[in-house]
């Protein structure tokens, strides 16, 4: 298990599938499995987790969430620091990765940094079950609205990133609807977990990963675990392959 200082930044992607791009997720959790504490995944990761959260996005032409992330804790693409910028740049990419929502509902509040902060690029993915004045009011807050179809959004919105923004590689940062749907597409390349010496307790479970439906033993999906690193706080750095059929893992 290495005890060192963790750069991000130095991360290798094998080449994206030729018929999607490469998707990753990352989150963070408690000790006792919880990703959100008082509605948000705030409070768990330390500030180095923050810092490997931004050195991990150059690496990606996408950043997205799911609608309820957005809700709960907003969703950008920043980076926060200049020489992350000029990393990318120095590799012929875009200054910062696009943002991007998926959702359902359409339910986004248009104060939110993704619709006011004009610092990077972001688009919104909504399903075509919203009604048409939640569309249109989407219209108006001056990002791109893709029209995708229900029950397959996440699916539909990947083939977009592909084809029409040149997304090689797509990061997901929650929540766990999203992931879940990722994750039984087969569409995860990559788990990206940090784990938090904390006990956050509570009556009600928020896990990583969720999809509908009781948990199963056909329903399990293996991961390979790639890499481990341990900060002096105590929190564990996790890389994980999926592992699914014709994977190449």
């Amino acid at each position: 298990m290495d005890d060192q200082p963790l750069d991000y930044t130095n991360l290798e992607f094998p080449s994206p599938p030729p018929d999607r791009p490469y998707v990753a997720i990352n989150m963070v959790m408690s000790a006792d499995g919880q990703t959100v504490v008082e509605g948000t995944e705030r409070g768990l990761g330390s500030a180095l987790d923050q810092r490997l959260m931004r050195e991990l996005r150059v690496h990606f032409d996408v950043v997205v969430n799911g609608g309820s992330t957005f809700r709960a804790s907003g969703t950008s693409a920043r980076l926060g620091r200049k020489d992350l910028e000029e990393w990318r740049l120095a590799r012929g990419m875009s200054r910062t990765p696009v943002a991007a929502v998926i959702t359902r509902s359409g339910d986004l509040p248009a104060e939110r940094r993704f619709f006011t902060d004009q610092s990077f690029e972001a688009v919104v993915y909504l399903s075509d079950a919203a009604p048409d004045d939640v569309r249109g009011r989407l219209a108006t807050l001056g990002r791109p609205v893709v029209t995708v179809p229900a029950g397959a959004e996440a699916e539909a919105a990947l083939a977009h990133m592909q084809t029409e923004l040149g997304a090689r590689r797509v990061l997901v940062e929650g929540g766990a609807t999203l992931n879940g749907a990722l994750m039984q597409a087969g569409l995860v390349d990559e788990y990206f977990l940090t784990l938090a010496p904390r006990i956050v307790g509570g009556e009600v479970g928020h896990g990583a990963v969720m999809w509908a439906g009781a948990s199963s033993r056909d329903g399990i999906i293996d991961v390979e675990l790639m890499s481990v690193a341990r900060s002096h706080l105590g929190e564990l750095f996790l890389r994980y392959c999926v592992k699914r059929p014709g994977s190449r893992v």
